[in-house]
């Protein structure tokens, strides 16, 4: 219906082919590749397929977007550690990605996404792998980062995340319906 080619846009990963996206007051559409990366600095993003570095530690794939600014190890892992006890996967922070479940791998990427507290989040079906208590746990999550001041857009089929939400707007093929 176009929900995921929407978080792209938004999100400045893809760029408009018609109309305008405007971030700031500023059109996305006609910005410079390191305009478009600063804002997605600011932007945490959970993809439905949680994608991550195997091989590379969960604290350490939670904490990449720490290293560009400059975060040294002991404050990612210190960072890492806060989130991941929130998202109630502590216990995989020296594990591998290859080394956990689904939806365990599903809450680290959204540890990951929320790491460097985002201005904007934009989240595609975060609890669609999720057994019950995980997406308890990742809809709350999501209801804190709100809480704190963080603009939150998800995609989701999941009632649970559709009743936190403070506004839902419908799609069908790519536009907004009406409910």
């Amino acid at each position: 219906c176009g929900k995921s080619t929407l978080l792209a846009l938004l999100g400045a990963l893809e760029r408009p082919t018609t109309g305008a996206v405007l971030h700031d007051g500023a059109d996305l559409g006609g910005a410079s590749e390191s305009e478009l990366s600063r804002v997605r600095r600011g932007v945490g993003f959970v993809f439905q397929s949680a994608p991550m570095i195997r091989g590379l530690p969960v604290w350490e794939n939670v904490t990449q977007a720490l290293v560009p600014r400059g975060v040294g190890p002991k404050e990612r892992r210190a960072a890492a550690a806060s989130v991941l006890d929130r998202l109630g996967v502590a216990f995989a922070t020296d594990r591998r990605p290859e080394e956990i479940s689904g939806g365990e791998r599903q809450r680290v990427a959204f540890a990951r996404a929320i790491v460097a507290g985002p201005r904007l989040l934009l989240a595609d079906e975060p609890t669609s792998q999720l057994d019950p208590e995980s997406a308890a746990a990742v809809v709350a999550a999501i209801r804190s980062v709100h809480a704190d001041g963080c603009t939150v857009i998800v995609a989701s089929h999941d009632p649970a995340v559709l009743a936190v939400a403070g506004e839902v707007h419908p799609m069908r093929n790519g536009r907004r319906v009406a409910r």
